[in-house]
């Protein structure tokens, strides 16, 4: 009976008993056991990291969310406050306009009136030469005295 699988089986079970002995599945087990606690360990972590990595995300989307409206408000602000600055300078040209339109027209009707003035005392001096030539060459000196006189009168009765 001394075959060599006898033996075989012999140092199979010789084999199988100190590995019992030694406790060797305890040890796989435990480590299976804590290795599979790591793990588990680590997937709650993660869900903890998950959870708070969305809490964060819903935060910063909402001050986005804030942000851009602050943003959309202080434009139409702004766009009003433009509108605004836009219309009284309008108004203030207009106004600005119109002054410089009457003062021009001012101007223009003075000048006018200097202009008729002007042609008038020239009308007067020029009739008041012809008048003084003409009556130098046909008015005697004994006439001219008494124009002169009558004249002389006339002004000072008007003066009084």
């Amino acid at each position: 009976m001394a075959d060599a699988t006898f033996w075989a089986l012999i140092s199979l079970l010789i084999f199988l008993g100190i590995v019992l002995y030694v406790k060797v599945p305890s040890t796989i087990a435990n480590a299976l056991d804590d290795r599979a606690d790591k793990i588990r360990n680590e997937l709650e972590e993660a869900r903890k990291l998950r959870e708070e990595a969305q809490a964060l995300l819903a935060e910063y989307q909402k001050k986005r969310k804030e942000a851009e409206k602050e943003a959309a408000d202080i434009v139409d602000a702004a766009k009003r406050e433009a509108d605004m600055i836009t219309t009284e300078a309008k108004q203030k040209t207009d106004e600005y306009v119109a002054r410089r339109t009457a003062l021009a027209e001012q101007k223009i009707a003075q000048a006018e009136a200097d202009a008729l003035s002007e042609v008038r005392g020239s009308a007067v001096d020029m009739a008041l030469a012809a008048a003084t030539r003409i009556i130098g060459e046909k008015v005697s000196s004994d006439t001219a005295g008494d124009l002169f006189r009558k004249s002389l009168d006339e002004v000072k009765a008007r003066m009084n």
